[in-house]
């Protein structure tokens, strides 16, 4: 009986959360329009509330001492937001065109957070460095996403850099105004996004611990339930978002969507609540997912900005990677004593098949 009030629980919070979650976007991105923000900060600001979901439910299982629950929602719904946003959007589209300068702006930042985070995690420096480390970046790249482009030409760097720098925003504001239209906003549309936001908070707790129970119950590994089961759930309304627009020819956005979402994920939902509470001693089953969740950032990069986008080959590629990412982890949570064989194996045997595909499209290209 307990069991069955527990998975009802997780079905309502879960539907709740995610939509009241659609509701705080929408009403943030009008806030936002209201304010005056760039397309470039209005993408961020949509993929800060996106994430509102698995950032909460991170907060929750790292407050309660679940830190293999915590830390396996934010880099878990990462390695999935690469699957289900770029990989699914480029198998749907066919074909989705990105800006080389828009991939460097942020995949720059992307490597940087998803290094800071793995070597985070690994235990090589303790969370409050982290953060720092990976403010570093954020930091200046959304400044120069709110800035135009007179102020980025007189930023004191090289005039080639300064000139690049202003290229790259302004190609990203291009490709992000095709999916951003807000309405202007309203003081109304504040309180909305402030109840919203508190319903959001509240179902995510309640999944969250549902799940928990439930993992418990069925004899579940943490990692799963973090790094898989609530990983997916909480990153649904992006990816529902992104194979929407991919549909309609409009997916050019999704690498900075993408990105920005996850960046926000690991500062929010996994740097910050662990520098006030803590992660617990390093988890190699967490490490795992770190070290997928960098390699596959990496893959996906490589790929668009050798091809300058993203075809439906390399989308089909990162959803297999995230294939053998799951039977991975899988075998590494039920098993004592994990080898290489289950781990590190399926990991490098992607990258290498990764880098010979590169490779051999290179050796055509000549």
């Amino acid at each position: 009986m307990l069991v069955a009030a527990d998975l009802f629980v997780f079905l309502v919070a879960a539907a709740v959360s995610l939509s009241a979650s659609y509701l705080v976007v929408t009403r943030l991105e009008r806030i936002g329009e209201w304010l005056g923000l760039s397309e470039g900060l209005l993408g961020v600001l949509a993929a800060l509330a996106g994430d509102a979901p698995e950032i909460t439910s991170a907060v929750t299982a790292l407050a309660l001492g679940q830190a293999q629950v915590g830390a396996g929602v934010v880099i878990g719904s990462n390695v999935f937001n690469l699957a289900a946003l770029l990989g699914l959007g480029a198998v749907v589209a066919g074909r989705i065109a990105l800006h080389r300068n828009v991939i460097l702006l942020g995949g720059v930042v992307g490597v940087w957070i998803a290094v800071v985070c793995l070597v985070m995690v690994l235990g090589l420096i303790p969370a409050g460095a982290a953060l720092v480390a990976a403010l570093a970046a954020l930091i200046p790249y959304l400044i120069a996403l709110g800035a135009s482009r007179a102020r980025l030409a007189r930023i004191p760097l090289p005039r080639r850099w300064a000139a690049w720098l202003a290229e790259a925003v302004s190609e990203e504001e291009a490709e992000l105004e095709e999916v951003i239209h807000p309405a202007h906003g309203r003081g109304r549309d504040v309180a909305v996004a402030g109840v919203m936001l508190v319903v959001v908070v509240a179902a995510s707790v309640a999944m969250e611990q549902a799940a928990t129970r439930l993992g418990t119950h069925f004899s579940i590994p943490p990692i799963i339930i973090g790094g898989v089961v609530l990983a997916a759930v909480t990153s649904l309304p992006n990816s529902v978002s992104a194979v929407y627009l991919a549909a309609r020819g409009r997916g050019a956005a999704m690498l900075s969507t993408t990105l920005n979402s996850n960046a926000l994920n690991v500062i929010a939902g996994l740097l910050v609540p662990a520098t006030i509470t803590g992660l617990g001693a390093p988890s190699g089953q967490a490490n795992l997912i770190a070290l997928w969740y960098l390699a596959l950032t990496v893959i996906a990069l490589a790929y668009a900005y050798r091809y300058s986008g993203m075809s439906r080959a390399t989308g089909a590629l990162i959803i297999g990677a995230y294939l053998v990412f799951l039977g991975s982890l899988w075998i590494v949570a039920h098993s004592a004593e994990p080898g290489l064989a289950g781990s590190v194996v399926p990991l490098a045997l992607v990258v290498a098949a990764s880098g010979a595909g590169l490779a051999a499209r290179r050796r055509r290209l000549r």
